[in-house]
């Protein structure tokens, strides 16, 4: 027993490490267990309704599962070392933006790195999941878990639109955001300043677990990306590990400020991932439009199922076609209300921003039922 909240994850899950690096910087004590430890199966899925992680116990018994949750759940408790969320204004929308793009605008990349490149990660990654999702079993088993995930996983990847024909445009997209990513950090060592806010919590996901830790994608970030590198090792630090720049403030960037360089990397999310949102937050307009739903009810047909339907878009000069996910409205939906309770001024400056980085018909996504989370489950919330 423990009097400590604790993490139920895996070492190379890409929700995990959102977390796993939230509690390092805020120096929150924790324990880490894996998902493959009986408690999890026997006490922890039936209480969620579903198998997923990341899940956070808390002392007393209470489950929290979804980084954003997690995160929100801690916040909450009063005053944290570095606030996730920077005060109202344009920076909080930015930071929101970066939490929805981090976690899911990069699993192509994070997918398509993980899995088709088994020359380099094979090895690793099957000792790797056998350390999370077996880890007492005999080798037989652990081997025999590991190819029906491995099986498992590679379909999935299908669903995020990586596929042999998109494989070169995801390599290059990906490239071209490190290289942005990259001289951004030049100059700090966090994404909107002196300390972490919910966007590197949400960049850390997939820039970690997969594109940072799996060993093709780590040699590839390394040797084109140095700063990005070292910023993946920050964000796992309970200290800044920002000795490169020297002294600097712990604050924000000043005045609320968004500076070029990050508006560059702006630019790429609306060139990379604003079609995709686009397109799926249409995809739920035209399902809840054939399909009146209640308040409270369950987003899909099933706790375990993630996607509500497929959608296409143009990307990158290709024709994409991915699963819906409900999850993604639930993020989106936070980028809108920050948007939406700014002052007139603030909101100016927004408007500006959005429209000189391409991100402008981002604030018309509106899906017409909010995506809420109720007992851990994402569920239509009322209609807007």
């Amino acid at each position: 027993m423990t009097d400590l909240p604790i993490l139920y994850g895996m070492s190379g899950s890409l929700y995990t490490g959102k977390v796993r690096s939230y509690f390092r910087k805020q120096r929150i004590d924790y324990v880490e267990r894996a998902v493959g430890m009986p408690e999890f199966r026997e006490s922890v899925v039936p209480a969620i309704g579903r198998w997923i992680i990341p899940v956070v116990k808390l002392p007393g018994g209470h489950l929290v599962q979804d980084g954003s949750a997690i995160i929100d759940h801690f916040e909450g408790l009063g005053p944290s070392r570095f606030p996730a969320l920077p005060p109202a204004g344009v920076q909080r929308v930015v930071a929101l933006l970066f939490e929805l793009f981090g976690g899911e605008g990069l699993l192509r990349p994070a997918m398509h790195y993980r899995w088709n490149f088994d020359s380099d990660n094979e090895a690793f990654r099957a000792r790797d999941f056998a350390g999370s999702l077996l880890p007492l079993a005999d080798a037989q088993a652990q081997a025999e878990q590991i190819a029906m995930t491995s099986k498992r996983m590679r379909k999935a990847t299908m669903i995020f639109g990586v596929n042999p024909e998109t494989a070169p445009a995801i390599e290059a997209s990906y490239l071209d955001f490190l290289s942005r990513f990259d001289a951004h950090l030049e100059h700090s060592p966090y994404l909107l300043g002196g300390r972490p806010t919910i966007g590197d919590y949400g960049l850390i996901a997939a820039l970690y677990a997969h594109l940072g830790r799996d060993p093709h994608p780590t040699a590839l970030m390394k040797a084109r990306a140095w700063r990005v590198w070292r910023w993946t090792e920050r964000m796992n630090a309970p200290d800044h590990d920002a000795a490169e720049y020297g002294d600097f403030s712990e604050a924000l960037f000043a005045d609320d400020a968004i500076p070029d360089s990050l508006a560059h990397v702006l630019a790429y999310v609306a060139e990379d991932y604003l079609p995709e949102i686009v397109a799926m937050t249409a995809f739920a307009n035209d399902w809840l439009a054939a399909n009146p739903v209640t308040a409270g009810a369950l987003v899909t047909v099933k706790p375990n199922v993630r996607v509500m339907g497929e959608t296409s878009f143009d990307w990158r000069g290709q024709r994409l076609t991915v699963g819906v996910f409900p999850y993604r409205l639930y993020l989106l939906q936070r980028i809108l209300d920050a948007a939406d309770a700014l002052d007139a001024a603030a909101r100016a400056r927004l408007d500006a921003l959005f429209a000189r980085t391409g991100l402008t018909p981002l604030l018309a996504c509106r899906p017409a039922r909010r995506v809420e989370r109720d007992n851990n489950l994402e569920v239509w919330g009322d209609a807007q």
